[in-house]
């Protein structure tokens, strides 16, 4: 059954060929655009510019997308699909970080700034989350077969400003050293935009890293991880399918563009990737629940 979707990891690690969103213009300028403005988010994702470096696969892909991430049962599985990662992550007992900044001399300007931050990402990644799943299913041969109503939102989507990063080129040797630590650590070759967002703050992100790294590497994490995996999939496979759209037809699509085993490999990576980034950017948040004196 496809709600029994194992999570899974490519080995070895596919290439992937994002193109970053300075660098995006023409057609593929507006594919970035309709897809930040359609899910309400103020970036493209890392899968999603991979995603588009097969074309025809991805316009098939969010062709049918589109008109649903509008409506008010995406964002109640967005919702849902945060809850659970919230709820997982709070079983690996996140510990609180703020006594350590305010003492380094964090104000509350400072830390509200960053879960600001976080709040983009705690928010942002399920529909890309909610994305790599339907994308999967669908390549592996999974009908869709949702037949939900297409309701509008309720609250209209804000996706507010482009976080700041702090890209690798610019990082000093401290920071350096944590993304690649992060690469290890996580098996992967790049460095996700939330980690790069965080890393704005280095002496924050650099002991929330830590933590957050005992975190992954301990008892615990692996089921909590896939416990969002299991949501993911559940919560795609209600989503409305107003179009129709089968495997089959975006089978025929990832082909126009490249052996269909190399186009699902990219995908099963973000898939089974995402949903530990979402624990992880809600293990972050845990850390920094605490309220403190500094003004």
């Amino acid at each position: 059954m496809a709600s029994d979707l194992p999570r899974l990891k490519p080995d070895p690690v596919p290439e992937i060929h994002p193109v970053p969103e300075h660098e995006a213009g023409g057609a593929l300028g507006d594919v970035y655009a309709r897809t930040k403005r359609g899910l309400g988010v103020p970036w493209m994702g890392v899968v999603a510019m991979a995603f588009a470096h097969y074309p025809k696969f991805y316009d098939s892909l969010w062709a049918a997308l589109e008109p649903v991430v509008g409506s008010e049962a995406f964002a109640s599985a967005c919702q849902s699909l945060r809850d659970t990662a919230e709820a997982e992550a709070a079983k690996l007992d996140p510990p609180g970080i703020l006594p350590r900044l305010e003492h380094i001399g964090y104000g509350r300007r400072e830390l509200d700034e960053i879960r600001a931050c976080n709040e983009v990402f705690s928010d942002g990644n399920m529909p890309y989350v909610l994305m790599a799943t339907v994308a999967r299913l669908l390549l592996e041969g999974h009908d869709w077969p949702g037949q939900g109503p297409l309701e509008p939102r309720q609250t209209p989507v804000s996706a507010g400003d482009r976080p700041a990063l702090m890209e690798a080129h610019h990082a000093d040797p401290s920071t350096a050293a944590v993304y690649a630590d992060i690469r290890e650590t996580l098996g992967l070759p790049f460095v996700n935009t939330d980690y790069r967002a965080f890393a704005r703050w280095p002496s924050y992100f650099a002991p929330a890293w830590t933590d957050l790294k005992l975190a992954v590497t301990g008892p615990g994490y692996s089921n909590a991880v896939l416990t969002v995996h299991r949501a993911a999939t559940d919560l795609a496979l209600a989503l409305p399918n107003p179009t129709g759209l089968t495997p089959g037809a975006l089978q025929a699509a990832a082909r126009e563009d490249a052996v269909l085993a190399e186009v699902l490999s990219v995908v099963r990576l973000f898939q089974g990737l995402l949903p530990g980034l979402a624990v992880n950017v809600a293990f972050l948040r845990a850390q920094l629940a605490q309220q403190v004196s500094r003004v």
